[in-house]
């Protein structure tokens, strides 16, 4: 939240695109002087304080997709146009406490199966909080986090993190989410899943520094970098 207060922090990794959840509408959005403003800007949600936002940095272009369901409140389709590569891209904030039972990977697990013709093929990404992480998976859960990334992997669709560093789902070992910023509760919760195309362009992935990022926010940042061109 109050995203206009620690814009300038992540400002200074120079992104192309910027997904921010929790994030007050635009309208309230007043940068300090000298922070870049956006090229191009998207949100989405009820409270205004409290939603969805796609920042572009770049010569990168938005255009929120005619297939769009809003009942899948905070998956967002758009369209990614004005770089090297078009592509589609999916901002998640995966949280809808009016779908009892779906309300957290449930929607993205919804989401998949809705946008299942867009994620086939092409250039795709797929990067937000997804709220999950397989430690979480029990048998009665109408959705698992193993399910979703098995499915996603059917597609042609993976982690950057755990491609990039080898390491499997469920044993990370760079928490993105630390509960009432405790070092001591920490999790793995926010991911950049890429189709396979875009995988073979991935420079890095960086997981925000602790001690740094928790003055700000009870997340650190994932940030993906890509060769692209």
């Amino acid at each position: 939240m109050a995203f206009r207060k620690k814009a300038v922090f992540i400002l200074t990794y120079q992104p192309d695109i910027l997904i921010v959840p929790e994030c007050e509408h635009l309208d309230k959005l007043t940068f300090s002087a000298g922070t870049t403003k956006p090229t191009d800007t998207l949100w989405f949600g009820t409270n205004q304080h409290k939603g969805l936002a796609i920042f572009s940095y770049s010569n990168f272009k938005f255009k929120l997709l005619d297939i769009h369901n809003p009942e899948l409140r905070m998956i967002i389709p758009i369209s990614v146009t004005g770089g090297e590569v078009d592509f589609t891209l999916f901002a998640i904030w995966a949280y809808n406490p009016q779908d009892s039972g779906y309300k957290y990977i449930g929607q993205v697990w919804k989401a998949i199966l809705h946008y299942e013709s867009l994620l086939t093929g092409g250039h795709v990404i797929l990067a937000g909080d997804f709220n999950s992480n397989l430690i979480w998976d029990r048998p009665h859960r109408k959705v698992s986090h193993a399910v979703l990334v098995a499915k996603l992997a059917s597609l042609g669709i993976f982690s950057t993190y755990h491609t990039h560093l080898d390491i499997a789902q469920g044993v990370e070992e760079h928490p993105t989410y630390f509960m009432y910023r405790h070092r001591n509760r920490p999790y793995h919760l926010d991911y950049c899943f890429v189709s396979s195309v875009l995988l073979k362009k991935l420079q890095s992935v960086e997981i925000g520094d602790y001690d740094f990022w928790t003055q700000y926010s009870d997340h650190v940042p994932v940030i993906a970098t890509f060769k692209i061109g």
